[in-house]
């Protein structure tokens, strides 16, 4: 298909479906419509060319056959189960109208809030949004988070009908819902990214495709909601780290650590636009958690070398972010920086106190800080022991492969098993 097509319906499809959802209420069969009117449209817009009004010609072709589905007994049946659910909404209509309503552009935006509802859970949440907003297929889905098709099926239809039987409507929540809401929405995107970014299991470090994907919806949240920080924030967040991606592995795949990346190969378009987003959003009054988190990566990527780098402003600024959020990872991450600044003995200091966290302390992330700290002290020994209980507890093979690797050279075997 000619990519220009391909990105102009991957654009519009969140748009069609936000439409048929907002105006049928049935999240099921508006998605299947949605999918055919796609289909569709891949198949005769590259012969007869794009239509004058593709968002329109793709509601028309979805309303139809949405209509061909409520028609069926099946779709019937279920339509009259789900009637109380629905209200006063006509599903009798035997025409599919030429235009549903005027273009609303919160139709995407509501969207997404419907599929980070908190009704639903974190998991539903996430394969919701790639699978109706990101126009992600299940199978896509499921090799993204490296589950069975089967059960990513089933987690995305539970999800379906769980917003079925909750009632959850279909429209922007009240402005005293909407921050909240806007912030489990925020947390989704970010959480995507970040199984791009770094991926949790698996024999890749990262998954750019998927990380592409969170900054493309980043993108589409925040050309909605241009004058909110923490919408700016997090874009410009994922814009910094992503800047980074090309040097992050070596040629085999393996993790390079950020003080010995090439910082030539690193994106300085996507750095640019990074820095002027957090630059606005500093501007933009009260400073979120995203914010925070994006000045950080600023500080970071404006270093000339590893060794310039300010790690007592980091320092602060991971202060500053674990006094407006409870996350032990924030303090994972400040106790590396006041050991950079000061001594690791210090940070060390702040591990022990975590260390009673219980989402930290089997966690391969607290286990592997704990060695570098020790490393830098000089307990070689004790630094060893570590790297391999980090290594035993992570799923992701680069990662394993790196910290046995820290393990090896400092016993002086510079090829560690594989």
């Amino acid at each position: 298909m000619n990519p220009s097509i391909e990105d102009l319906l991957r654009t519009l499809a969140p748009q069609v479906l936000g439409a048929l959802i907002r105006r049928y209420g049935n999240f099921d069969l508006a998605e299947d419509a949605v999918q055919e009117g796609l289909l569709a449209a891949a198949l005769q817009w590259p012969e007869k060319g794009i239509p004058e009004n593709p968002r329109g010609w793709l509601i028309r072709v979805a309303s139809r056959r949405l209509i061909d589905a409520l028609r069926s007994e099946t779709a019937r049946k279920r339509r009259e189960d789900k009637t109380a659910a629905m209200g006063s909404r006509d599903l009798t209509m035997t025409t599919a109208p030429d235009y549903i309503g005027p273009p609303r552009e919160d139709d995407t935006l509501a969207l997404l809030f419907l599929c980070c509802h908190p009704a639903l859970t974190e998991a539903s949440q996430i394969a919701l949004t790639l699978r109706a907003v990101g126009g992600l297929n299940t199978t896509e889905i499921a090799s993204a988070f490296l589950v069975p098709e089967t059960t990513m099926a089933q987690r995305i239809s539970r999800a379906k009908q769980k917003v079925i039987t909750s009632a959850i409507g279909f429209e922007m929540p009240p402005p005293e819902e909407r921050r909240e809401r806007l912030g489990t929405v925020l947390h989704v995107l970010y959480l995507i990214f970040n199984e791009g970014y770094a991926a949790s299991s698996g024999p890749h470090l990262q998954r750019a495709e998927l990380a592409a994907e969170a900054i493309r919806l980043a993108r589409v949240v925040h050309g909605l909601l241009p004058e909110d920080a923490e919408v700016t924030g997090l874009l410009a967040l994922m814009l910094l780290n992503d800047a980074r991606r090309p040097a992050r592995t070596g040629p085999n795949g393996d993790l390079i650590p950020l003080e010995e990346q090439d910082r030539g190969l690193w994106d300085p378009a996507l750095i640019s636009e990074g820095v002027k987003l957090l630059e606005s959003a500093l501007g933009g009054g009260v400073i979120g958690p995203f914010q925070i988190q994006a000045a950080i990566a600023a500080v970071h990527i404006e270093a000339e070398t590893a060794d310039a780098t300010d790690w007592v402003q980091i320092g602060g600024l991971y202060a500053l972010l674990e006094r407006i959020t409870d996350n032990p990872i924030v303090t994972l991450n400040r106790a590396v920086a006041v050991a950079k600044a000061q001594d690791p003995r210090l940070g060390l200091a702040m591990l022990d106190r975590l260390e009673s966290d219980g989402r930290m302390a089997d966690h391969h992330r607290f286990h592997a800080v704990r060695a570098h700290l020790l490393e830098m002290e000089g307990d070689t020994a004790g630094a060893v022991a570590t790297y391999r209980r980090a290594a035993s507890r992570t799923r992701s093979v680069p990662e394993q492969r790196y910290l046995q690797s820290r393990a090896a050279a400092l016993e002086g075997n510079p090829d560690p098993p594989t």
